[in-house]
């Protein structure tokens, strides 16, 4: 068997199992998404969304890229973070990273000539860096200083989300979402919580919109 046909097979598997358990559960599904969270995480394959947290289809809107980055120029994540936060309305927002990220392993390197598209993505992370390079650069190991850049990366992916005019204007009008970061350990399954920015967080005034 190839291992695309196991995904098939696996997938008719749970479908059935989940027709047997619930059977409305599809024809709810199918209806409408009223999701609390928005999840904004690593590709990573070693940490699906869902499954770390024990969430059930419907519950979480997901967006995933390497090193769980909030970059805002990237259409993409702000297209996601725009549906979510305006359209679904969801309550909470949560950047989550991961210990031991090659994303962020591999910004603390020389830039890869043979990864040119990847370099790009890298670079923003390799700023974070020179933030928080007097910190890092006084920590003895490279594994300290990769475990500390995954928690600073996602520290400022927290703030990104809080500089954009999307989270302003639903925290002024609406007072959501909440801001979360957190990070996972590949090592023993469980989230730490870094940073929590609940609606009406203070943040630097060279970031505010005016917005009347």
């Amino acid at each position: 068997m190839k291992p695309f046909e196991r995904l098939l097979l696996e997938n008719r598997a749970w479908a059935e199992d989940k027709l047997v358990k619930e059977p409305e559960f599809f024809k709810r599904m199918a209806n409408d998404q009223t999701p609390d969270f928005l999840w904004i995480g690593c590709s990573d394959s070693r940490v699906p969304a869902e499954i770390i947290v024990n969430a059930q289809p419907g519950e979480m809107f997901v967006h995933r890229n390497i090193a769980n980055q909030v970059i805002t120029t990237d259409f993409n994540s702000l297209s996601v973070l725009q549906y979510a936060v305006d359209v679904l309305k969801v309550s909470h927002v949560i950047v989550c990273g991961h210990y031991n990220c090659g994303g962020v392993k591999a910004a603390l390197k020389k830039q890869d000539p043979d990864l040119v598209i990847i370099n790009k993505w890298l670079k923003h992370i390799k700023d974070v860096y020179r933030f928080h390079q007097t910190e890092l650069e006084s920590l003895a190991t490279e594994d300290e200083r990769v475990h500390r850049l995954v928690e600073l990366n996602v520290i400022e992916q927290v703030y990104n989300l809080a500089h954009t005019s999307l989270i302003q204007h639903a925290w002024k009008h609406e007072h959501r979402p909440t801001l979360h970061g957190w990070v996972y350990g590949l090592n023993d399954g469980v989230i730490k919580e870094l940073i929590t920015l609940p609606p009406g967080s203070m943040i630097s005034s060279i970031y505010q919109f005016d917005d009347e």
